[in-house]
């Protein structure tokens, strides 16, 4: 394994640092901050924090905001840092919609190093005027993604009130052509990409003496010759997406200090990249380490035909390039973009690094150095990213999940790398790779998971997330976004007509969230509205005379999330579900799952003693009573049925209010099923408890209740001992079997069962092969 993977697949904790910082910006009244007057929020007076702690709050703010679904943005955060001498800030990121002008100018007096602004389309001219206040302190500032912040709304001055000025419609806004960068004289980083046409970029630039580092991602660039201006200094240079001309390149070409060019493009353009260019680059550029090049139509003249290409495997020297004017190299080059180009497919590329679609190591490269400025290229090779997943098998796997989270987390608003990344992580994760990852970066893939779900109700989306949690271990690895992931499930089946495949496996996965998990997380779903939804459900498919997975597993959910818990079986009797229960088993007479399922829950409901009443009714009984005879599904129809009985007849003939069927007819025949099953059945049912069955045992009300739970408890010790006879022995049952051998009127038959389940207990305790299974 190598060093990247090896840091990736261990359970590292986060830093002391991280951990103390999002705890503060969780509970910044209980640490940092107070309410002051107008309930605005204030920094202790007795807080100074320096610039290393300052920028990992605000930048980490920054992060909760994007990512974490349950926090809040705080009114007013920004202003905690408004005073350098108690707070100072020197590295600030700030990215997406939430960023306002307000919240720059709160940090105006501060003496910004770097200043990074990604996609804050929210910020206007306004913001420009800040930027002013960091002039002299300012060495490094992006505003990649930020075209509105070259505008000011029309007519408006440029001081007037924010929240008048952030009402003003778009369409009024005029670019602000006051603005420059006079005064900036340590400005060595700057990124402009995505500036506005209508905004002269030489006129905007030419103030700056010291530029090392220029983006122009995206800008017109009709007269190029001004970019020689920094030609003795200018180290990098990007223009993505630019529309390349002649006089462009021979104005690059000078820049002779360059070690960073990068002239790809993603959009068709009639410029086409031939041999003499490239050699002119090489030749005129000598300190080159970096070239992107991806996106261009290359003419076939900039290769050596494959039969004059070097021998023997692929080789980065650059005598040996299979690409002409790159064997003009000095060195090999650390990083070549060939993306989207027919240049990467060659056998002999000079570059450690490389951007190409021939092979795993240059999609993942592509998806590295193109995801946080160029989400329609990271989209390209997360596709094909999926494609080698799906098909192939994906050798840096470790490498390849953090690459598509850190994609999803940063395009968290981008449909496409939404669906595409989404797709990825469905193969990622599944069986195949499973070992190799560890509990942390499953749980971040949970997370960008239910992040998508959050934010896109489109159907290829949520069908992906779906079926990316059904490679995960329900509810284990889901348990620490338990509550949220239910929320999500339940409102993607709240349309009354959703998409099948979606409504299938959402229904599989809240059936498996709510099996084996304690009663307080039942509850909490329960009053989410989880019952209420399954009836609905329900309710639709009996409509459509259609008994299909959704049904059973709708049914198998609420036996699920009613075992124990009373609250949701009133929820089923309140929503009509005994209703739904008998029109199922109308329109259904022969669905053995079904009935399974439905009278697993009915026997849920049954052992609610305040809720029986509203079983005892001669329509419930009689229905009852006639599932005794089921064959059902083996023995477990009219085991259920049985069961539910049991429960009801245990209330004593005092509560039996009724005539038909007569209480004893009942018993009989209840007593006729228990002797026609085989005690050695294999059972299709898995108890967590036993304290149901146990309750019915030391009485005389109802000797049949008696006998099916000592039928029942016979039954489980015998065909599966190791897992329930010690739950038996810890649930005090031997101490009630021998009370049942003590009662007159316990059956014989009840009595002989009740021996034999303390004698199979007696010996798995005394078998040490069986004590430590």
């Amino acid at each position: 394994m190598n060093l990247i993977n090896a840091s990736y697949s261990r359970d590292n904790p986060d830093s002391l640092m991280a951990l103390t910082t999002a705890f503060c910006l969780k509970n910044l009244r209980r640490t940092l901050c107070y309410l002051g007057e107008r309930n605005k929020l204030c920094l202790r007076a007795d807080v100074f924090l320096p610039s290393e702690i300052c920028d990992k709050l605000v930048n980490t703010y920054t992060e909760l905001v994007h990512m974490d679904s349950n926090f809040e943005p705080q009114d007013g955060f920004f202003q905690l840092f408004s005073d350098p001498h108690s707070t100072r800030l020197t590295r600030v990121q700030l990215r997406e919609d939430f960023v306002r002008d307000r919240d720059l100018e709160a940090i105006g007096k501060q003496d910004l190093i770097e200043l990074h602004l990604t996609y804050c389309k929210n910020l206007s001219a306004h913001s420009l005027r800040t930027l002013t206040r960091f002039r002299q302190t300012l060495v490094s500032l992006s505003l990649f993604g930020c075209s509105r912040i070259f505008y000011r709304k029309g007519g408006a001055p440029l001081v007037c009130d924010e929240e008048e000025e952030e009402e003003r419609p778009a369409s009024r806004q005029a670019p602000d052509t006051d603005f420059s960068f006079q005064g900036f004289n340590r400005l060595r980083l700057l990124n402009l990409g995505g500036l506005p046409e209508e905004v002269d970029a030489e006129a905007l630039l030419k103030p700056l003496p010291v530029l090392t580092s220029l983006d122009l991602s995206g800008v017109p660039l009709p007269k190029a010759a001004f970019l020689a201006h920094w030609k003795e200094r200018l180290a990098s240079l990007v223009l993505y997406n630019v529309d390349l001309s002649e006089e462009l390149i021979n104005t690059v070409v000078e820049l002779g200090h360059l070690r960073h060019l990068d002239i790809s493009r993603e959009r068709n353009s009639k410029f086409k990249m031939t041999r003499k260019i490239l050699t002119a680059i090489v030749q005129g550029l000598v300190n080159l380490v970096s070239l992107d090049i991806s996106g261009h139509i290359m003419l076939d003249n900039c290769t050596v035909p494959h039969f004059e290409e070097a021998m023997g495997r692929p080789s980065i020297e650059p005598c040996k390039s299979s690409i002409y004017p790159f064997q003009e190299l000095k060195r090999p080059l650390q990083f070549l973009g060939l993306y989207n180009t027919t240049l990467c497919n060659v056998t002999h590329i000079p570059a450690y690094k490389v951007t190409g679609s021939k092979n795993e190591d240059q999609v993942l490269n592509a998806i590295e150095v193109y995801t946080e400025f160029r989400p329609e290229l990271a989209h390209r090779a997360i596709n094909q990213l999926f494609d080698i997943a799906r098909i192939q098998h994906c050798s840096q796997l470790l490498r390849a999940l953090q690459l598509v989270i850190a994609a999803l987390k940063c395009h968290k608003y981008d449909k496409s790398i939404q669906v595409t990344g989404s797709a990825a992580l469905f193969y990622l994760t599944n069986t195949e790779y499973r070992s190799d990852q560890s509990v942390r970066l499953r749980r971040q893939v949970i997370q960008v998971v239910l992040n998508g779900m959050e934010q896109y109700q489109e159907v290829t989306v949520q069908r992906n997330c779906c079926l990316t949690l059904c490679n995960f271990s329900i509810p284990e690895e889901l348990e620490f976004q338990y509550g949220r992931v239910n929320l999500l499930l339940l409102k993607i089946l709240e349309p009354v007509r959703q998409d099948e495949s979606i409504q299938r496996i959402a229904v599989h996965l809240c059936n498996a969230l709510v099996c084996q998990v304690d009663n307080h997380h039942k509850e909490a779903v329960g009053k989410m509205g989880f019952v209420k939804t399954m009836l609905n459900l329900i309710q639709k498919k009996l409509q459509d005379r259609m008994c299909d997975q959704v049904m059973e597993f709708s049914w198998s959910a609420l036996w699920n999330i009613t075992d124990e818990t009373p609250d949701n079986c009133q929820m089923f009797l309140n929503c009509k579900g005994m209703s739904l229960f008998l029109d199922c088993l109308k329109e259904f007479p022969d669905k053995q799952e079904l009935h399974r399922n439905m009278l697993g829950l009915l026997g849920n409901v049954a052992e609610v003693r305040a809720l029986r009443p509203q079983l005892l009714t001669p329509q419930f009984i009689s229905v009852f009573s006639n599932l005794l005879d089921s064959k059902a599904d083996g023995i477990e129809v009219s085991y259920n049925a049985c069961g539910v009985l049991s429960h009801i007849v245990f209330d004593g003939p005092e509560a039996w209010a009724m005539e038909e069927p007569l209480r004893d007819t009942v018993m009989d025949k209840m007593m006729e099923a228990i002797q026609s099953w085989d005690v050695t059945s294999r059972r299709n049912i898995n108890y967590r408890s036993f304290e149901p069955i146990l309750r019915l045992l030391p009485q005389s009300i109802a000797p049949v209740s008696q006998h099916w739970a000592t039928w029942a408890l016979f039954n489980l010790v015998s065909v599966y001992p190791s897992k329930y006879c010690p739950l038996l022995i810890k649930e005090g049952g031997i101490v009630l079997l021998e009370k049942v051998l003590e009662l007159q009127t316990s059956h014989e038959e009840t009595k002989d069962m009740a021996r034999k389940v303390m004698e199979q207990c007696e010996n798995f305790k005394g078998d040490p092969m069986e004590t430590t299974r």
